[in-house]
């Protein structure tokens, strides 16, 4: 059960909300490609990001990052391991979010379909989504890649 501070009535200990993200990659050459999305809503509307949201009450983060990626382009993926944990506090304008991204495996062929709050989905240069510009601390994971 949740503890209530007893003189002020709030949690003593606000939590962070938690997000998972999935970074997904394909080789076209000698460029890297990454499976992303156009934000549909703020912030970052119509910015380049990876695959990713909430993970829900009760859900386990690794089922989290794999139902958002299916909800986002319609591809099934398998997890490959944890690629880093994003946490700065002011990360994102809504509040404190901590994200896992996730390395994710897929069909490279699969030909993505937005779907959920994702205005746009496909296989772009990471080049490319760099100069379009990327949503938050998106852009800084791909140094990881």
């Amino acid at each position: 059960m949740e503890e209530i501070c007893g003189a002020c009535g709030n949690d003593p200990w606000p939590k962070p909300s938690l997000a998972v993200d999935a970074v997904v990659t394909r080789k076209n050459g000698n460029e890297v490609e990454a499976l992303l999305i156009r934000r549909g809503n703020p912030p970052w509307k119509g910015r380049w990001a990876f695959p990713g949201g909430f993970v829900e009450l009760g859900e386990n983060p690794s089922d989290a990052v794999l139902r958002e990626l299916m909800e986002e382009t319609g591809i099934k993926g398998e997890i490959s391991d944890v690629l880093t944990v994003r946490g700065n506090p002011n990360r994102d304008p809504r509040k404190h979010i901590v994200s896992i991204f996730y390395r994710v495996n897929v069909d490279t062929n699969a030909v993505p379909k937005a779907g959920d709050d994702a205005a746009h989905a496909e296989w772009i240069n990471v080049d490319v989504a760099k100069k379009e510009g990327m949503a938050g601390d998106h852009s800084e994971v791909l140094r990881y890649l």
